[in-house]
């Protein structure tokens, strides 16, 4: 009690601290003191930290043990993968998941656990993509921020990671992410600025790769001016292990802590000695290693016992909530108990659950789907069908037919071997195995009644897709992965998980498919913002799966979509409500996906993007109501000009969507916003078109039009007749009485859309017309509005 009441007193006594440790100290505190601690200084009582790889899993060592190797991690509790997890959609079973890693690090002893990982996915190739939630940054971040919660609500941190344009693992070392300020505000960077705003990760992993030619771990750009000034960051930036290439930068950058373990403490002392570091640089970086070491001594907790049992459970009942029924014709599924059933496939018996890399976790026990089904009674025919590593084996696909042959029902158990997918090394296609692909279509000829189950960690090619009766796609689902699997085909658990990620027909249709993996280096973003079912939707382009879709064993209807308002002005928000009702005969969750279609005005913008959702559990004939409240950020686009989100004037459509593509619901909302200055400024070289985008430049439009009717007509440039008409018209002398009158006179006016090709001339052209004090007005009002 003394101690702990001690690490108090030290904590607020920060500033002291640093100023009592030596120059070799400071130097020391910000590098690892070997793989996983951060040094202690224990004449200051400054006590280590202890990190450990996650995040769906303890990947830590017994003791002083710090190797890296797997095979000398403790076992622990594998749980479902980031890719299996965001098919939840359930922020709520997010933060449970974050809840369990939390008490089981209090029981190791680990303070920081390394995830979550919020990197879009911006093609299915990128290896690492199933330590990542989503294509889109409002799903991962959402879900990310739900699982810091959950973590930290233990007294243990996390590392969100890895900040940030991290997409690939082809060259992650040392390729240079190219972007637009645009598609890094609105797609790269939400995820991250979610979970900072929204929980506070203690730390903050800075990537291996460049950002606009500068290593992420140097970059003061964002790691200290974005990051902490802008968002509002008060933990420590890590680098990624291995990421930093040169101290003294990372620290005037605001890399808080190189991990693991460098020789080169001595660079930070030489740089501030010879004034190209500065010493208060360093002291900040002390400030908040110090915090983290205060924080995580003061919120250790002894004799936290390891609940392997309850934990296995839990990745269970996760698994089961996020396997995706992607199809089910005739309602093959679920199966009867009694049903003859063959289960063929390597993956029958050891499944594929968990990725290759720094997340591979050593589970202290794993279960298939043969052995589930056996220890529910189901005694299941088995066969391999292909060899382990996915290569055919003609004696073994022969032995599958006879089997699928013989059963009522065939369940095939298919996906991407270990060696396809692992940090570090990107695929190079979509296929799956030959072996694999071979078996489905064999298996599905020798017996109609066939179900394919599959295991992979991100978008696979189905040129069988049509073959079978029913499809789950299960991710990588944990080390219960084939319990939770049989639990779905046995209809124990009603599926609910829906695709966080658009599954294309064709790598080629993927929008990076053109760029990814870059040239010389050099990695150019060039699709933009459309990322995913941002370009498939907007494009019309064909996909195999859409993001967000998901079946179920009952049917949901959504009814009554409601908004409160029908008009808004930026920055209001906007509350909207929708009905759903159970209308099949089993319980089951929906999955309530809310949209916002923006008309085109000016700005270039997908055709919709997901803005909310919710996960609503539903007996038969049950009907709950759902509110969702749409802020801002739900409507803005990030503006270039202004460095600033802003909104367009215009038409909104909020939809209730199935998924991306199947929309079910839509209700309209006009929005009222000041335009931004275009670039460059207003001035009187703009279209006047442009000039009426601001309310107060179209009032000063329709005001004054008159002027430059009667200069136009006294010039001949139009017939006097036609000014003289528009003087006599009841509602006097404006836009829409020009365009009526351009209409019907054809060519008049600039001919027909007389007055669009107006709105198109030069904001001179009025000017000349106006006598001097109009002028005077206009030109004070350009100023006004570029202020």
């Amino acid at each position: 009690m003394a101690e702990r009441k001690q690490m108090v007193m030290t904590e607020k006594k920060i500033g002291e601290l640093v100023s009592m440790l030596t120059l070799e100290e400071k130097a020391g505190l910000t590098s690892g003191k070997d793989n996983w601690f951060t040094k202690a200084v224990e004449r200051l009582g400054v006590p280590q930290v202890r990190t450990s790889d996650g995040p769906h899993g303890l990947r830590t060592q017994a003791g002083k043990i710090n190797s890296l190797e797997e095979n000398a991690s403790i076992p622990a509790v594998c749980f479902p993968a980031a890719c299996a997890t965001a098919a939840s959609f359930d922020r709520d079973l997010l933060y449970r998941m974050g809840e369990a890693l939390g008490r089981e690090c209090q029981s190791t002893g680990v303070h920081v656990l390394l995830g979550p990982g919020v990197n879009i996915k911006r093609s299915p190739l990128c290896g690492r993509n199933f330590e990542y939630f989503s294509e889109d940054p409002y799903l991962a971040g959402e879900l990310g921020a739900a699982f810091v919660k959950g973590v930290q609500s233990q007294g243990v941190g996390t590392s969100l990671k890895h900040f940030f344009a991290n997409s690939q693992e082809h060259r992650r070392m040392d390729a240079s992410s190219e972007m637009d300020e645009r598609t890094m505000r609105e797609i790269y960077l939400p995820a991250f600025e979610t979970v900072v705003k929204q929980a506070q990760p203690w730390t903050v992993m800075a990537s291996y790769n460049k950002i606009g030619g500068v290593y992420s771990t140097a970059n003061r750009k964002y790691l200290t001016d974005l990051l902490r000034k802008e968002w509002g960051f008060e933990g420590v930036v890590t680098s990624d292990w291995g990421a930093t290439h040169d101290r003294p930068a990372a620290v005037a950058a605001g890399c808080d802590l190189t991990m693991p373990a460098e020789d080169t403490d001595h660079l930070i002392v030489e740089a501030v000695r010879n004034g190209t570091l500065s010493e208060e640089a360093l002291d900040a970086c002390c400030i908040r290693l110090l915090k983290l070491a205060f924080r995580a001594a003061e919120q250790h907790r002894e004799n936290i016992a390891f609940d392997y049992e309850g934990d296995h459970a839990l990745a269970r009942e996760i698994a089961g909530q996020s396997v995706v029924l992607l199809k089910n014709e005739d309602n093959i599924l679920p199966l009867a108990e009694e049903a003859d059933v063959a289960f063929i496939g390597p993956f029958a018996k050891e499944p594929r659950y968990q990725g290759g890399g720094s997340s591979h976790i050593n589970s202290f026990k794993v279960v298939g789907a043969l052995e589930a089904a056996e220890h529910r009674g189901v005694r299941a025919q088995y066969a391999a069908g292909c060899r382990p590593d996915g290569e055919t084996d003609e004696l073994l696909l022969a032995q599958a037919i006879e089997k699928a042959k013989q059963a009522k029902i065939a369940v095939v158990f298919a996906g991407l071997t270990d060696g396809m997918e692992s940090e570090g090394v990107d695929r190079r296609h979509m296929r799956l195995p030959e072996g694999h692909n071979m078996l489905i279509e064999a298996v599905c000829a020798a017996n109609p009644n066939t179900v394919v189950v599959l295991h992979n960690g991100s978008p696979v090619e189905m040129p069988w897709v049509d073959r079978p009766k029913a499809i789950l796609e299960c991710y990588l689902a944990g080390q219960a992965a084939g319990e939770a699997v049989t639990d779905v085909l046995y209809g124990d658990v009603n599926p609910s998980g829906h695709l966080p990620e658009t599954f294309p027909k064709r790598l080629e249709d993927n929008p990076s498919y053109l760029y990814y993996f870059g040239e010389g280096g050099v990695v150019n973003y060039n699709e933009g913002l459309f990322v995913g079912y941002r370009y498939y939707e907007s494009k019309k382009q064909e996909v195999l799966f859409p993001f967000g879709h998901g079946l179920s064993y009952t049917t949901f209807r959504c009814s009554d979509l409601q908004l409160n308002k029908k008009k808004l002005t930026e920055g209001e928000d906007l509350t909207a409500a929708v009905t759903v009702t159970n209308i099949g005969k089993r319980a089951g969750k929906a999955v309530v996906q809310v949209y916002v279609a923006p008309e085109k005005v000016e700005m270039i913008r997908p055709v919709r993007e997901l803005k909310d959702f919710v996960k609503v559990k539903l007996a038969p004939g049950e009907s709950k109501t759902v509110t969702f409240t749409l802020q801002k950020r739900a409507f803005a686009h990030w503006n270039p000009t202004v460095h600033q989100w802003r909104t367009e004037s215009g038409k909104y459509t909020i939809q209730i969507g199935e998924n991306a593509h199947d929309i079910c619901l839509e209700a309209e909302v006009q929005m009222e916003a000041e335009p931004v200055p275009p670039a460059g400024g207003y001035h009187i070289g703009i279209p006047m078109g442009e000039f009426a985008k601001s309310p107060k430049g179209r009032r000063f439009l329709v005001e004054n039009i008159i002027y430059m009717i009667k200069g136009m007509a006294a010039a001949g440039f139009i017939p006097k007749e036609m000014a003289a008409m528009l003087e006599q018209l009841p509602g006097g002398v404006n836009l829409a009485a020009i365009d009526m009158l351009a209409q019907r006179a054809g060519n008049a006016a600039g001919g027909t859309g007389g007055v669009q090709v107006l709105l198109g001339q030069p904001l001179g052209m009025l000017d000349g017309f106006l006598p001097q004090e109009k002028q005077e007005e206009l030109h004070k009002l350009l100023a006004e509005l570029n202020q």
